[in-house]
């Protein structure tokens, strides 16, 4: 399609501020970055759509603009969201190079646009797959039953006999398809991401060609083209984002109209994860009103309030509010400068999703926020139980990482690092600041191990961390509350005096006769006391070290 068309298509939104001369030049496809050098991921005769989250000063845009016109670009597009006006610098070295520069509303999604241009692009293309992106486009703009992702797999396998998957950076199945043949196992999937990740870290033009069990695949990235990241300043942070098409096949000698079609399948896939990134929006904006409720000391009845109104959102149907664990991450490039909240808070919305779930949407139930280097997560668990070895479940830091360690280590190569921490679940608002604490302090424990991918619980915070100095006092308080909170509650409705019993207990170094006579109770009183104490806590008085956090909590409480 020529630019002039564009420029004809009032839904688009867009206005020419220069380049006039050239709206006879032709689209050949449509991409969206804000990195300061998008170079690898252009081939040529592309739309670029840009938020210009690149541009620092005046100075930047004559060097971006300097690329894209090297690497072919037909055309610049950019939104008038981030800076209000499109700057007269940017006008100025597009004109120097002769390179068309269109506003875009701030109205106006990219989203749509690239949508547009697909729709276009493929439908002047003649070839195979121009019929499965056409077929797909209707399905997808036929309502929520146009089933997303699986669609365009389907037709891939019926129309061109090609199977093909849709798989999140850490590896999980995010769209299969239907059609016969062997399913694309676990590991498989983990390994494809890894290769996927190490490929796009080391600078090598997609497609990247996989041979695995004598299979071999063919590896697209699908880059969400409504997303203007402000930290996306290279590809060390998008390439922790985005989804990749495998395609089992080998491309190496596909011919180039059909590679560029190929190329507009997944930029239809991109616009699904658009839509799911949208439906986020309301969970992360839950996750960061509490997470500034926490922050800034406000009232627990406050905080108390933001939890029902998120319970039902994130738990539909629950009828009593649930308990909370906090799980805190953060990613950390050697010489970057720039803050990774946001980055990590789409790793971690991702990294939190059951990794056996298939399909774009099993994260409905996860809140994320950011404050500055760091990702919070707010995860509800509608009934914290105690196994029978006495293990709280919920979120568990080992198992968190499990089955994304590999693909995320590709991914961060040699200079990047990801350590999360996991707290305790607490019932309620009184509990929440402590929680966040007890993540952050974990995630600093994982950050004093080795390895590029590191997680440590609350678990670990429960005995000899105690002892040091420097630890905050609100993990203090919460390791006090999780301990005693129990006992008191049910020495209020019950008056079984658990707290003087267990104060004596340890001071007679858990002699039973000397405690028995000293509270005046017989022996079997005592000891069913004890039993009590054991059962509300999920601790064992024989043990030492159970002992020894006892003495503590009670020395700070």
């Amino acid at each position: 399609m020529r630019l002039r068309a564009l420029l004809d298509t009032d839904a688009l939104g867009l206005k020419l501020l220069g380049g006039e001369d050239e709206l006879d030049r032709t689209v050949r496809g449509v991409m969206t970055t804000d990195l300061r050098d998008p170079s690898r991921y252009l081939s040529g005769g592309e739309l670029v759509l840009t938020g210009l989250a690149w541009r620092r000063d005046a100075a930047d845009s004559e060097p971006f603009v300097r690329i894209l016109v090297q690497e072919g670009v037909t055309a610049l597009a950019a939104g008038e969201a981030e800076l209000g006006d499109v700057p007269d610098d940017l006008v100025e070295a597009c004109a120097r190079h002769r390179l068309p520069l269109f506003a875009v509303h701030e109205s106006v999604a990219f989203a749509t646009i690239t949508e547009h241009v697909v729709r276009q692009v493929s439908g002047e293309r003649a070839g195979d797959l121009a019929a499965v992106v056409d077929r797909h486009r209707r399905m997808m703009t036929s309502g929520p039953a146009g089933g997303g992702p699986d669609v365009v797999l389907d037709l891939l396998g019926s129309d061109l006999d090609l199977r093909a998957w849709v798989l999140s950076p850490t590896g999980r199945l995010v769209a299969g398809p239907k059609t016969s043949g062997p399913a694309l196992t676990a590991e498989a999937c983990g390994r494809l991401a890894a290769e996927h990740l190490t490929a796009t870290r080391t600078g090598r033009r997609a497609p990247h060609r996989v041979l695995l069990g004598g299979t071999t695949y063919s590896l697209f990235p699908v880059r969400a083209t409504g997303r203007a990241p402000q930290t996306a300043r290279d590809a060390r942070e998008s390439v922790l984002s985005d989804w990749l098409l495998a395609v089992e096949a080998d491309a190496g000698d596909w011919a180039e109209e059909r590679l560029d079609l190929l190329y507009g399948v997944t930029q239809l896939i991109a616009v699904e994860r658009d839509h799911r990134d949208a439906a986020r929006t309301v969970r992360r904006r839950l996750a960061q009103e509490v997470l500034e409720l926490v922050q800034t000391g406000a009232a627990p009845t406050e905080i108390a309030a933001r939890l029902r109104v998120a319970a039902p959102v994130l738990l539909p149907g629950l009828g009593a509010a649930p308990h909370w664990q906090v799980v805190v991450a953060r990613i950390d490039w050697d010489g970057a400068e720039t803050e990774e909240g946001p980055v990590a808070q789409a790793l971690l919305e991702e990294i939190l999703v059951d990794p056996l779930s298939a399909g774009p949407e099993p994260s409905d139930r996860i809140a994320v926020a950011h404050t500055g280097d760091e990702a919070v997560a707010l995860v509800p668990l509608p009934a914290v139980s105690t196994e029978h070895d006495g293990s709280e479940t919920g979120v568990l830091a080992d198992a968190l990482l499990e089955s994304v360690r590999d693909p995320l280590t590709a991914g961060l190569d040699d200079d990047g690092r990801l350590t999360l921490g996991v707290s305790a679940a607490v019932h309620s608002a009184e509990g929440l600041r402590g929680a966040l604490e007890e993540a952050r302090h974990a995630r600093r424990v994982a950050a004093a191990r080795p390895g590029r991918v590191c997680a440590a619980g609350h678990q670990e915070l429960a005995s000899h961390v105690l002892l040091l100095p420097f630890v905050p006092d609100d993990v203090r308080r919460a390791f006090t509350a999780r301990l005693l909170d129990p006992l008191r509650d049910y020495d209020r409705r019950h008056r079984a005096e658990l707290i003087p019993t267990l104060e004596a207990f340890l001071d007679c170094d858990g002699s039973w006769t000397r405690c028995a006579g000293r509270l005046h109770l017989h022996v079997n009183t005592l000891r069913y006391r004890v039993g009590r104490i054991e059962q509300l806590t999920s601790r064992d008085l024989s043990r030492l070290e159970d002992k020894l956090d006892f003495f503590l909590a009670l020395r700070m409480s």
